[in-house]
C-alpha cells in the first residue's frame, strides 16, 4: 500500500515549476518583448495595483461588465505537448477557461473566443479599442501564447478598460505544457481580483470521495481535480474505503479517513512525497477529521460506549485531548478564521442543531434555532457565515452569521449536504444525491443562490473539500 501511494503521488503531486512576473508596461512592446522572470516565485502572483474602484448596490450590477475574453494569440506556431497540439489551439483554450472561471462564478457574465473574432499579435498590448467600444465591451482581457526553446510556455494576460482606453493588469507565467491551465486559471485570479477586490480561488483543488458500485457496497476512493472539475486524478485505490478529506491550510497535505480491514484510522497523505502516515486509530467509530488552522493538530469525532465525543490530536500522532463530553452524539469541527473557536453539531438538546465552542472546548452554546436539523457546519474563511446542512423535509445548504441570525438557504433540491467553502469564501460547493437512483456529484452555488453549476467528475462524487489557492 505505502509504495503505491508513493507513485502515484509522485506523479501526481510533484509541484511544477510555476513562475510569474508583470509583463512590460509599455503598449507600444509587442508582446514579444515580455521575457520569462529568472527565478520561479513560491508566493501568491500579485494582481494588479488593487481592486478597481466601481461602487456597485448589488452583486447583480457585476453581471452587467461586459467583459470580451478573444482567443490568445501566438507569434509563431509552435508545437506543444499541451492540450490543442500547438501554441494557435492551445491560446484559444487558454481564453476558454479564463472566460468559464469568470463565467461560472457568478459575478460576470463574459463573452468568450467562440463568439468573436480574433485579434493578431500585435493586438494584444495594444488593443483597437474603437472597434471594442462599438460592441459595448466594458473590459477586454487580452493574452498571448508563446513556445520556449526548453519547451516550456509563456502565458500573458492583460486586463484594459475600454471605455478609459488604459490597462489595468497584467501579468505573465512561465509553465511546463501539462500546467498550461494553471496559467489559465491564474489570469482569471488577476482579472477577477483587479475588477472584484476580492481574493481569487481559480487556481485550487478540490479534493472528494469518487464513488462506484451498487448500493449498500460502494466503492469509496480518495480523488483530487481542480477547481472546475479539469485533471481529475484519483489518490487511492479503493481497496480500503476513504471518507471527508480535508486540504491542510498551506496545501500539503489531505487528512481523511479510511476503514482498513475494517478499522477507523484517520491518515494524512503528503503532497509532496505521496507517502501516507496514521494519525491515529480510533476506538470506536471515527468521524470527520479537520485540519487546525495552523497545520500542527486534527480535530475529529469518535464513539465510546455510546457517547460520541470531538477530540484533538496532534498532526504527528500522539495522545488525544479530548473537547466534548456531553449525552449524545458531537461531531465535526471546523475553526474560526482566527482559530479561536470551533462551530460542531450535536444532538444533546434532543435533535442535531449547530453549536460553537472555544478552541480548548470551554464555552460551548447553541447557535441554530431556524426550527429543522442542522448537520455539517463549516465556518467561511471571511468569518462572516457558516454554512451547513439544513434538514426538514429534504436537505439544503443554508448560511447564517456565526451568532446564528441572519439564516438563509442557498439551495432547495431533495438533498444536498456536507458544504465547504471556496478559498475565498465566495462559493459553497456540496453533494447533492439525486432521488430514486442515490447518485451522488458535487455542486457549487453563490452566496446569492442563484448560480447553480456541477461539476463533471467520471463517477459518482461526495464529501467534497475545497483546498487553498496555490502557491
Amino acid at each position: 500500500m505505502t509504495r503505491t501511494f508513493l507513485a502515484i503521488g509522485l506523479a501526481l503531486f510533484a509541484a511544477p515549476a510555476f513562475a510569474s512576473s508583470l509583463l512590460p508596461q509599455n503598449e507600444s512592446q509587442s508582446p514579444s518583448d515580455a521575457t520569462a522572470p529568472d527565478s520561479p516565485q513560491t508566493g501568491p502572483v500579485a494582481a494588479g495595483s488593487g481592486p478597481l474602484q466601481v461602487t456597485v448596490s448589488d452583486e447583480s450590477e457585476w453581471q452587467d461588465l461586459g467583459i470580451a475574453i478573444p482567443a490568445f494569440p501566438t507569434n509563431t506556431v509552435v508545437s506543444t505537448a499541451a492540450e490543442g497540439g500547438n501554441t494557435e489551439a492551445l491560446g484559444k483554450n487558454v481564453a476558454r477557461v479564463v472566460f468559464n472561471d469568470l463565467k461560472n462564478n457568478g459575478l460576470f457574465k463574459p463573452v468568450g473566443p467562440d463568439a468573436l473574432p480574433g485579434i493578431g499579435y500585435g493586438e494584444v498590448a495594444a488593443p483597437a479599442f474603437g472597434g471594442w467600444r462599438a460592441r459595448s465591451t466594458e473590459m477586454l482581457v487580452h493574452g498571448f501564447v508563446k513556445g520556449g526553446e526548453d519547451g516550456r510556455l509563456t502565458v500573458g494576460c492583460y486586463l484594459y478598460d475600454v471605455a478609459l482606453g488604459s490597462e489595468l493588469a497584467r501579468q505573465g507565467y512561465v509553465v511546463k505544457p501539462e500546467e498550461w491551465r494553471r496559467a489559465a486559471h491564474k489570469c482569471a485570479d488577476m482579472v477577477y481580483a483587479r475588477l472584484s477586490g476580492e481574493n481569487p480561488f481559480f487556481d485550487s483543488k478540490i479534493a472528494y470521495i469518487a464513488e462506484t458500485g451498487p448500493k449498500g457496497r460502494r466503492r469509496k476512493q480518495l480523488a483530487i481535480m481542480d477547481s472546475d472539475g479539469a485533471n481529475h486524478r484519483f489518490i487511492t485505490s479503493g481497496q480500503a474505503t476513504a471518507l471527508t478529506p480535508r486540504y491542510s491550510p498551506n496545501y500539503s497535505r489531505i487528512v481523511y479517513l479510511s476503514y482498513v480491514s475494517g478499522n477507523p484510522r484517520i491518515y494524512i497523505y503528503d503532497i509532496g512525497t505521496g507517502r501516507q502516515q496514521l494519525v491515529t486509530e480510533g476506538k470506536g467509530p471515527t468521524f470527520a477529521p479537520r485540519w487546525s488552522l495552523d497545520g500542527q493538530s486534527i480535530l475529529y469525532s469518535m464513539a465510546i460506549a455510546g457517547n460520541t465525543d470531538i477530540y484533538r490530536v496532534s498532526a504527528e500522532g500522539g495522545p488525544s485531548t479530548k473537547l466534548t463530553d456531553s449525552p449524545g452524539i458531537d461531531v465535526g469541527g471546523s475553526y474560526s478564521p482566527d482559530g479561536s473557536k470551533i462551530v460542531f453539531e450535536s444532538d444533546r438538546s434532543g435533535s442535531q442543531q449547530v453549536y460553537v465552542m472555544n478552541a480548548d472546548g470551554s464555552n460551548q452554546r447553541r447557535i441554530s434555532f431556524a426550527g429543522g436539523r442542522a448537520a455539517t457546519p463549516e465556518w467561511s474563511p471571511r468569518g462572516d457565515q457558516i454554512a451547513f446542512t439544513h434538514m426538514g423535509g429534504n436537505f439544503r445548504i443554508a448560511v447564517m452569521s456565526p451568532g446564528g441570525g441572519n439564516m438563509r438557504f442557498l439551495t432547495d433540491s431533495w438533498q444536498d449536504e456536507a458544504p465547504t467553502w471556496a478559498p475565498n469564501g465566495r462559493i459553497v460547493q456540496f453533494f447533492r444525491t439525486a432521488r430514486g437512483s442515490g447518485r451522488t456529484s458535487i455542486w457549487q452555488v453563490d452566496l446569492t443562490g442563484r448560480n447553480e453549476r456541477r461539476l463533471n467528475t467520471p463517477v459518482d462524487a461526495s464529501d467534497p473539500a475545497w483546498g487553498p489557492v496555490l502557491p
